[in-house]
């Protein structure tokens, strides 16, 4: 296969500084506040995002330590398969948060439930909408017995680099 190379359009701007604390998932992480600076080159980009309450985030866990094919997630005792959970601790540590919109000056979006940590590279931006994203969900694994964890499950920095 070929290699693929994507480059940061921005950076992450956050109160997490370090992994350890950090919430897991923006769902734990509610009305926390951030910033996404884009490159100056890519903010004519963002006509019209700031119309969308809710957007997508997709950037690179530059703090996770070597891939693991099984790892314990954050809200379980047992291992599980990597692709079987949202661990940062990937073959391509890519990771995927849905944040609130709160409003755009230049090339700085202004979030709310912001879970990254402070300085992560952003590679991409999507409006998120209902009417694509949502589906009728019939099962969620080991993750059914677990979900009640979410909003006081912090990283432990099990994923981190040392």
């Amino acid at each position: 296969m070929n290699e693929i190379c994507y480059h940061p359009i921005g950076v992450v701007r956050s109160p997490f500084k370090t992994p350890k604390g950090t919430p897991i998932q923006p769902a734990g992480s509610v009305d926390t506040r951030g910033t996404a600076e884009l490159l100056p080159e890519y903010a004519e980009g963002l006509q019209d995002l700031e119309d969308f309450s809710h957007i997508i985030l997709l950037y690179h866990f530059h703090k996770a330590k070597e891939p693991a094919m099984k790892v314990k997630p954050f809200m379980d005792d047992r291992e599980h398969g990597i692709f079987a959970q949202r661990a940062p601790s990937r073959p391509n540590p890519i990771g995927l948060s849905i944040v609130r919109l709160e409003k755009i000056e230049g090339n700085i979006l202004y979030l709310k439930d912001v879970d990254l940590l402070d300085g992560t590279p952003l590679l991409d931006i999507k409006p998120y909408v209902p009417e694509f994203d949502i589906r009728e969900v019939t099962r969620t694994g080991w993750l059914e017995q677990n979900v009640h964890k979410l909003k006081k499950a912090r990283d432990d920095e099990r994923f981190a680099k040392t």
